[in-house]
């Protein structure tokens, strides 16, 4: 006889943040509802003051999306065509697809085989006169080597952007990530530790000229509706996500704790069979997303769909060996720790409001497709 499968465990349940918090959430957007004001109202002004403050940041400026945010940083910091900006080379796409926005070209280079965040050794070796921005990805919700970056840039007259769209509250040190570089870029995409009901997305910085050049820079450059004081654009984040997204950064901390403690139980029942995610001293990794690492990583997914289990890998090419930028940006073989990692990740269930019966019935899972592996 066939056993039974269990009901599927998503990797990801963006609805479910919602059901947790439907009434407040229903209230906020009735809120902005009833108001008649629509684009960047009170509620964006009133989520900007409270994110920044949550980030340990003078000011936060909300935009339409991640991808905008990196952008717009990058323009206010006047990169642009000629200029080069570095980037690793595991990444979402959406990181080097903002850099290619500004006109300028991304340097990939190669990552940490521990925490898959940038290799500041490589990123030093990369460095040209050309060098305008370092794009440090907070990669799967563990901060970036902060330190040892900075001492780069410094040594170089180069601006640190933090790409922390997975990565809401995590430490590095005493701080948030997004309050140590000149700029720190969010998304709010529904999947999110901080999550908006659609896109979404927003600027930190501590430097109030900086801050003022994204203001700009995000509704047509307009100081006033009359005037455009420079070329800008049109990257607003609307009322409604802001109304829903303080909501959801009143429960952020209580949420984290939760993933914490969620990942301390995973990682305790799989650190023997798996590559297990690594927290650096003197960090706080938020887990955004739950990665282990494993040479037999297709069959393990395989077998964990059988048993109901969702997975997911973030990301199967690393930027260098996607059709839109082999040959221009890389070669095969020319990042070798980001091309093992991408073989070999795997993100496993790991959210809020997932039951511990859930995580042990995931934990049995892993441990049982190893055990089977070993016979």
């Amino acid at each position: 006889m066939t056993a039974q499968v269990r009901s599927l465990i998503p990797q990801a349940d963006p609805g479910l943040q919602y059901r947790r918090h439907r009434d407040a959430i229903d209230a906020a957007i009735g809120r902005v509802l009833t108001s008649g004001r629509y684009i960047l109202g009170p509620e964006v002004e009133s989520f900007e003051h409270e994110f920044a403050a949550y980030c340990g940041a003078r000011y936060a400026v909300g935009v339409a999306n991640g991808t905008d945010a990196i952008q717009l940083a990058l323009r206010a910091l006047s990169v642009s065509a000629g200029d080069e900006v570095i980037v690793p080379a595991h990444t979402a796409v959406a990181t080097v697809a903002a850099v290619e926005l500004t006109g300028a070209l991304p340097v990939l280079v190669d990552i940490r085989p521990d925490t898959y965040t940038v290799d500041p050794v490589a990123v030093e070796a990369a460095v040209t006169p050309r060098t305008r921005a370092i794009v440090a990805v907070h990669l799967y919700g563990h901060p970036v080597d902060l330190a040892a970056l900075s001492k780069v840039a410094t040594r170089h007259s180069v601006s640190i952007v933090e790409d922390c769209a997975q990565a809401h509250g995590a430490q590095w040190q005493d701080r948030r990530v997004g309050s140590v570089g000149a700029f720190g870029c969010f998304s709010f995409y529904p999947t999110k530790n901080l999550a908006a009901l659609g896109d979404g997305g927003a600027v930190v910085t501590n430097d109030g000229q900086l801050a003022e050049q994204v203001r700009l820079l995000r509704q047509y450059g307009w100081a006033d509706r009359n005037m455009s004081a420079i070329a800008g654009g049109n990257s607003r984040l609307d009322e409604l996500q802001a109304a829903v997204l303080r909501v959801k950064l009143g429960v952020l901390e209580a949420e984290t704790d939760e993933r914490r403690r969620l990942a301390e139980l995973l990682t305790a029942q799989l650190r023997t069979l798996v590559d297990t995610p690594v927290e650096r001293s003197n960090c706080r990794h938020v887990y955004h997303l739950y990665v282990i690492a494993s040479a037999a990583r297709d069959d393990m997914r395989a077998r964990l769909a059988e048993r109901g289990i969702g997975t997911a890998v973030h990301y199967p090419f690393p930027i260098h060996l996607q059709r839109a930028y082999e040959s221009r940006l890389g070669h095969k073989g020319q990042f070798p720790v980001a091309e093992r990692c991408c073989e070999r990740v795997l993100s496993l269930p790991l959210y809020p409001g997932l039951g511990r019966e859930d995580v042990q019935y995931v934990a049995e899972g892993v441990r049982s497709v190893a055990a089977s592996r070993e016979k």
